[in-house]
């Protein structure tokens, strides 16, 4: 009977060991088996940074509520939110947060706002350089539904962990707990940027495998210049056609970019560089079996400038070394035409030569699981070094919603039409 009662002490003390402990996560290739109703997969993601120097991310909130809207690319019927405090100064505390249907703006739709809890609490604080999901929720969520999520911070909150560029509408409220309403009356300051939110998992009783693509990225896979609300990152179109293409397989694609960021070198404003942030970025979102790579044209034209191919090459072959270390299998796109894009000071001839070297090995390699050419696909064939006017945002550099939907209508998803195999070995 002792021993008994002792095996019983033990499997309590686990449990409760367990449920204090959020953040969690599961095998980055293999979803953690949510008994037989189903599996946790990734279903949205944004990569955040530190605050910048003045403006709203230092400046932080105080008894205020801040209400974000996400774009799952995955559907399921449980949802947990993931929370970062990763760049932040002091600890964070949330007294409450909800998940709700979007309807319209900071409207949501009434009678679906549910209290999101932490390990059976509706209070939850976040310390610094840290981050943390949410319990389990039991809520319907649709591929390509927006969801609107709320957090009332009573206390100063400090500089926030943030993702500057969203393109979707963030809504800030007046002085007080506004989590819970429902006609958006009291959000009466608007951003365009996301705060603390990094990543949305659903639970799916798909019985196709999934297969979790993260895009690793800059501006342009960030989806900078877009329209805004209107979901027009390339992701967002290649997660649509993946769905009504190939039906043998659940797809889910997360967006993983920041706008300037770089390969090789840290920034203030752009973030960590891509080489360290693909554990936090790309490895631990639930389920991740695919990755591709779009970075490098900031190496080249922010200074100091990268003039060097080798180097941004070495920085792929790093990138593609790792993810194959965890079974994910890789593929890379090349650079994309920026000629006339802040000429003299971005776009340079000798950048253009570092471009083209690179699209060179990009296009031979036999390091990375595929190739997609971005590159061939945006550049005016009349003028290879610049993007076609009909995908020119205005700038030269960005694509318009045209340019963006041309990326991800053309590039050729034969590369996802057989599902893995898990544990599969990949290339070496």
């Amino acid at each position: 009977m002792r021993k008994k009662r002792f095996v019983l002490f033990v499997v309590a003390v686990l449990m409760f060991v367990v449920g204090l402990n959020p953040a969690m996560k599961d095998s980055p290739v293999e979803a953690q088996s949510a008994g037989k109703s189903g599996h946790w997969v990734g279903a949205w993601s944004a990569s955040l940074l530190a605050a910048h120097e003045g403006g709203l991310s230092q400046e932080g909130f105080e008894n205020q509520t801040v209400r974000m809207i996400v774009h799952p690319n995955a559907t399921g019927s449980m949802v947990r939110i993931r929370f970062s405090n990763v760049f932040g100064t002091q600890p964070l505390t949330f007294e409450k947060v909800t998940v709700a249907d979007t309807k319209t703006e900071a409207e949501v739709i009434p009678g679906t706002v549910q209290n999101v809890t932490f390990s059976g609490n509706e209070e939850v604080t976040i310390p610094a350089g840290e981050e943390l999901f949410s319990d389990p929720v039991e809520f319907e969520v649709k591929d390509g539904k927006d969801l609107t999520v709320s957090v009332y911070l009573a206390n100063e909150s400090g500089p926030a962990t943030w993702h500057p560029i969203s393109s979707q509408t963030t809504y800030i409220s007046e002085q007080g707990d506004f989590t819970d309403n429902t006609n958006g009356s009291a959000f009466n300051q608007t951003v365009d940027s996301w705060f603390w939110l990094s990543g949305v998992d659903v639970l799916t009783d798909s019985n196709k495998k999934s297969r979790v693509i993260v895009a690793l990225g800059d501006s342009i896979t960030d989806g900078y210049l877009s329209t805004p609300n209107e979901n027009r990152r390339w992701t967002d179109v290649l997660n649509s056609r993946l769905d009504s293409e190939i039906k043998n397989q659940q797809f889910s694609v997360l967006n993983a970019a920041i706008t300037g960021n770089r390969i090789l070198s840290d920034s203030p404003i752009f973030g960590v560089k891509a080489l360290d942030r693909l554990e936090r970025d790309v490895f631990s979102q639930t389920g991740v079996t695919d990755l591709i790579l779009l970075e490098g044209i900031n190496d080249i034209g922010h200074m100091p400038h990268v003039f060097d191919a080798d180097k941004i090459i070495a920085g792929i072959q790093e990138i593609a070394e790792k993810a194959h270390e965890r079974g994910i299998r890789i593929y890379v796109g090349t650079l994309t035409p920026f000629n006339a894009y802040d000429p003299g000071v971005y776009f340079t001839e000798e950048g253009e030569q570092t471009r083209q070297e690179v699209n060179e090995w990009i296009r031979n390699n036999t390091i990375v699981d595929g190739v997609i050419d971005f590159d061939q696909i945006l550049a005016d064939p009349n003028q290879l070094d610049k993007i076609l006017p009909e995908y020119d945002s205005g700038d030269h550099l960005h694509p318009n919603d045209a340019g963006l939907k041309a990326m991800a209508d053309h590039l050729d998803l034969s590369i996802f039409q057989k599902p893995l195999s898990r544990g599969a070995k990949v290339n070496p």
